[in-house]
């Protein structure tokens, strides 16, 4: 199992779930899924559609709509089909259902894990992200969405991972993903989590109190610290929170200062149509296809704490321009102005 977990495995186990997980050879699209035939789900859910046809709305593109999502409308993207008849949402509880079993199971084993491994730290981390390896891909298989990777050979850098946050969807793909010997960084709050938060505390993981700005920049310091001195990688959600329909939110500044502390460089991972696939507030999943992609590294060895602005807003932009419309920041709504870190 342990062989299975190392992060060569990723690219080669891909073509185990053809109909779940792609490496697309084009742009990122639906038109790759249907070519690819990774959308052969979406093609099964046809009998229930004509079961709910009056339940159907196609999502389109229109200045309307757009000024609707901000109150609470679905999120809109091309080509999908959003489909919440009732046999859609028997199917939503059995999948959550499933993925909240099996989570349990592959917590509760790797917590003993964890305790048996208790003086030794490093092993913890590196047990801890073996368990998210296992998991998020689990319950990745569990949801059962069609998945487009792009640029995967990133995925193994020692590096500061950044990632866009719109669905509890994010958390399995980056539990999954993200390399052997990384640390999440999380509110403090997660240790409540019953078996979740502790088993995230014995492996190592840092928490953050996002209501004491003072305490968030020594937790910066702190996992900064850590990286450094044990050659981590950290992931971190620069946003702070999830968008509630999907769009770009502003950055706060912690990444950049762990950068700068740790002089790691810093690797976006780019997510789009999780918003879709689990919405923020609900319990509905749906077999929205999804695409992760791993921009190149940014190197930080340049970098000087004179410029922070200018970087927070050079890295959003970058996520802007690789994300689709339905999921691009309004105009106004670029970059945290403010000394907040998380």
């Amino acid at each position: 199992m342990l062989e299975l977990m190392n992060k060569p495995f990723l690219t080669s186990q891909l073509a185990l779930f053809p109909h779940h997980f792609r490496t697309p050879q084009k742009s990122l699209g639906t038109s790759a899924m249907e070519s690819s035939g990774a959308s052969s789900f979406l093609r099964n859910r046809k009998l229930e559609s004509l079961l709910n046809a009056g339940s159907i709305e196609t999502f389109g593109v229109s200045s309307k709509a757009s000024a609707k999502e901000e109150v609470g409308y679905r999120p809109r993207t091309d080509g999908y089909v959003d489909d919440d008849g009732w046999l859609s949402e028997l199917i939503s509880w059995i999948r959550i259902a499933m993925c909240f079993l099996s989570m349990m199971v592959t917590t509760f084993v790797w917590a003993l894990i964890m305790v048996v491994l208790i003086p030794w730290p490093y092993e913890r981390t590196r047990q801890g992200n073996i368990y998210g390896h296992v998991t998020g891909r689990l319950l990745m298989w569990i949801l059962g969405n069609p998945i487009e990777f792009e640029g995967l050979e990133y995925a193994d850098e020692k590096a500061i991972y950044i990632c866009n946050h719109a669905s509890p969807i994010d958390i399995f793909l980056i539990m999954w993903l993200t390399p052997t010997g990384t640390i999440g960084i999380a509110k403090k709050e997660i240790i409540w989590y019953p078996l979740f938060g502790q088993l995230y505390v014995l492996a190592n993981h840092l928490r953050i109190d996002r209501s004491n700005p003072t305490a968030a920049i020594e937790s910066m310091k702190e996992a900064a610290h850590a990286v450094v001195k044990n050659n981590l990688s950290l992931i971190i959600f620069p946003e702070g929170t999830r968008s509630k329909n999907g769009r770009l939110l502003p950055f706060k500044k912690g990444f950049v200062h762990l950068a700068l502390q740790a002089r790691r460089s810093i690797v976006p991972i780019v997510l789009t149509g999780t918003h879709l696939a689990w919405r923020k507030g609900g319990l509905h999943v749906r077999p929205a296809p999804l695409t992760v992609k791993f921009l190149p590294p940014i190197k930080t060895d340049e970098w000087t704490a004179d410029h922070i602005d200018e970087y927070v807003e050079m890295v959003h932009d970058m996520y802007a321009k690789h994300l689709p419309g339905s999921q691009r920041p309004r105009a106004s709504n670029t970059v945290a102005r403010n000394n907040s870190v998380s």
